[in-house]
């Protein structure tokens, strides 16, 4: 708050309706959480745990066809040749893209759960990703192969996760397919400390998730849980929550403010940012020009390659091309906040240098 204040004119205090929207958000999860904290015995009480389970429940169709499509793919298919694994890959990336639409903290109480197979869709869906970096981030996966020689060296990953429910199967899945063909070696998931913008991961999110995947009466769903259980256990993939996560502070300032966690993200091979309220950090949830470079917009940040994925719900958007906001403002007004559209954007510091 007290550096808010400074950037107040004329001394004003920080209010809800002068700030920087982002900060004021930031601040009212904060006080509900206060509030927890200051009341025993409902201090680790999630308020918003209901309505997570709910959208998970929901979407079990979706689920069960998703980790069904996943297991099928990694049991029938013996020594998948380069462009069966970049065909798969596209189809995790763009499911783990769309599954960013199920986020409770625009949904107002409406249901906001997957109730369609989300392979299926794809196809339909693909006219609305606005940038589709997807093959920048193959080929910063796949060069780690090639600098292995004869030995194909799988990546770390790195996921700043969003939402719990649907979208956080989706990541799991992502995530199993690129270790399960070599892509990766190691995934770090990082969540939030304490509940968050409603539906974000928390570590009882994601250790419910696992719970209840194994103990479905699906057979590839339970398969599906029963890996991943293995993967965490044999430090394959590994939860990691912050602070800073829970901070109001833009992606550029981590370095100064979170030093620890700025250096962690600097071994990753690759870094996955989920959803809207990453891009705003990462943009600085400033009123950008649609056509400035997204290298531009990240003012510094570039601890490693990155990549941002998410489905529009906010008012800022970078990296289009000339006439293409004001060609879809026209058209359609709520673009940037309807969740219709989506991004899949990369950046890397050593290819820009």
């Amino acid at each position: 708050m007290k550096r808010q204040q400074e950037l107040m004119e004329d001394g004003q205090p920080v209010s809800w309706f002068k700030s920087p929207w982002l900060y004021v958000e930031c601040y009212m999860y904060r006080k509900i959480q206060e509030a927890l904290w200051l009341n025993p015995p409902i201090n680790d009480f999630d308020v918003f745990k209901e309505g997570k389970t709910q959208s998970f429940f929901e979407s079990q169709q979706a689920i069960i066809s998703l980790c069904t499509h996943l297991r099928e793919f990694l049991t029938s298919v013996d020594n998948p040749d380069e462009n069966q694994l970049y065909d798969q890959f596209l189809k995790y990336v763009q499911v783990s893209l769309w599954g960013n639409k199920c986020d409770l903290s625009i949904s107002a109480g409406q249901d906001n759960s997957q109730k369609t197979s989300p392979i299926e869709s794809l196809s339909t869906l693909q006219r609305f990703i606005l940038v589709d970096d997807s093959d920048k981030v193959w080929s910063a996966l796949t060069a780690l192969w090639a600098s292995g020689g004869t030995e194909k060296r799988g990546a770390r990953v790195d996921i700043i996760l969003d939402n719990a429910g649907f979208e956080l199967v989706t990541d799991l899945v992502l995530a199993d397919f690129m270790v399960s063909v070599g892509l990766a070696k190691e995934v770090r998931f990082h969540g939030k400390l304490f509940p968050w913008f409603v539906s974000d991961v928390t570590k009882k999110d994601f250790d419910w998730t696992l719970s209840q995947i194994v103990a479905s009466n699906h057979r590839q769903m339970s398969a599906c849980g029963v890996q991943w259980k293995r993967f965490m256990k044999e430090g394959m993939w590994s939860y990691h929550d912050h602070q800073f996560w829970t901070l109001p502070h833009e992606f550029c300032d981590m370095a100064a403010d979170a030093a620890d966690l700025y250096s962690t993200l600097q071994g990753s091979d690759l870094i996955l940012f989920k959803g809207d309220l990453n891009y705003r950090k990462l943009t600085g949830d400033r009123d950008w020009e649609h056509t400035v470079p997204f290298a531009r917009a990240l003012r510094g940040f570039n601890p490693a390659p990155l990549c941002s994925i998410r489905t529009l719900k906010a008012n800022v958007q970078v990296g289009l091309q000339p006439g293409q906001g004001e060609r879809l403002t026209s058209q359609e007004p709520d673009w940037m906040t309807n969740g219709k559209y989506a991004v899949i954007q990369f950046f890397c510091p050593r290819r820009e240098q």
